[in-house]
């Protein structure tokens, strides 16, 4: 009797020390692994069937902020069957994720099935492209827009390689885009660069690659982003007002998104995103994403919880686990972050 208590004991023992071995184990990996099935993929199996939705991260940053957070995840969730794909400058190819991190949205966004965050090699990235000279060539340090203009030729190559639609990392999106090659509006007549989406190898991507070294001009904002792709689009067909409300352009073989699909709320009116809309909200029937304008947003606006603002309510219905960990009370406000990918 008493050697099978002590055989219990000692199998009870053991099955605590393996307990406590995995729990140390999850612990030090809370923030900083990825499942096995994740970390094993190559990027070109990831990317290989051009499906992707990519965001970018030119900087070193590694904490997302919370509009990031949202953004990637409300991407997730509206393509759940295809692979979201976070480029970050600050990951390194040897040690995809940080040691020991303690980066809460780090930590979200990769507990997400389809979301991937991997390493940003842009000298990689740039290769068989005409951006690979420009890029071997160019002094960083002396560049007044070095993250955004890095951010605008690696959004280019990206897609180009891959093929998938690339979204700034300050849209929010609350239904699938169902054009296949595009490009989005910002006004009449005129293209943004923060969404967009092509086969890959398609000639534009490539003409604008060549353009934006054969006229690089990195001092005149927007000059390799915006305006690069609205010069193109000219060149690849006649521009033409829209017509009609919510009524799309066709340019070739892409579709000219009409500026109510990702741009409801203009530029000059990006405040209107952190106000209470009274007595209703709009319900952006005719959108596929919104992009909030982070970069016009020097006051360092954010979502709060409770606000009850627009912002507020696009959390909450459109990135809940954002809102749920890093979202905070009216004491402790979250703020946006300027970034590249948040024009």
């Amino acid at each position: 009797m008493l050697r099978e208590l002590q055989l219990s004991l000692l199998v009870m023992l053991m099955l605590s020390c393996g307990f406590l071995f995995q729990l140390t184990l999850k612990s030090s990996c809370l923030f900083s692994c990825l499942p096995p099935d994740k970390s094993q993929q190559g990027l070109e199996a990831l990317l290989g069937k051009g499906r992707s939705i990519v965001f970018l991260e030119t900087s070193e940053r590694m904490e997302p902020s919370p509009l990031v957070s949202c953004a990637v995840e409300s991407a997730a969730r509206v393509y759940p069957e295809q692979p979201v794909v976070f480029f970050m400058k600050g990951l390194s190819s040897s040690t995809p994720l940080p040691p020991n991190s303690t980066y809460p949205a780090f930590s979200l966004l990769s507990a997400i099935d389809n979301v991937f965050l991997v390493p940003l090699d842009m000298k990689s990235l740039f290769e068989d492209t005409p951006l690979s000279s420009w890029y071997t060539q160019v002094n960083a340090s002396a560049e007044s827009h070095w993250l955004h203009v890095s951010s605008d030729a690696a959004r280019l190559a990206v897609i180009w390689k891959f093929g998938g639609v690339y979204l700034d990392t300050d849209v929010i999106s609350i239904r699938p885009v169902p054009a296949g090659n595009f490009l989005a509006a910002q006004a009449s007549r005129y293209s943004s660069n923060g969404a967009f989406g092509f086969g890959a190898r398609h000639a534009f991507l490539w003409r604008c690659m060549e353009n934006f070294v054969e006229h690089y001009d990195s001092g005149v904002w927007g000059r390799q982003g915006p305006d690069l792709m609205t010069r193109m689009l000219r060149v690849w067909c006649r521009l033409e007002d829209f017509r009609r409300e919510l009524g799309d352009l066709r340019c070739v073989d892409v579709s000219f998104l009409h500026p109510r699909r990702f741009y409801p709320i203009p530029f000059p009116e990006w405040r209107r995103y952190y106000e209470v809309w009274a007595p209703e909200e709009p319900s952006f029937n005719g959108s596929y994403a919104l992009h909030l304008w982070n970069y016009m947003n020097r006051e360092g606006k954010g979502v709060v919880r409770g606000s009850n603002t627009l912002a507020e309510r696009l959390y909450r219905q459109h990135c809940p686990r954002t809102y749920r960990h890093l979202v905070r009370g009216p004491e402790r406000g979250v703020t946006g972050e300027l970034g590249p990918g948040n024009k």
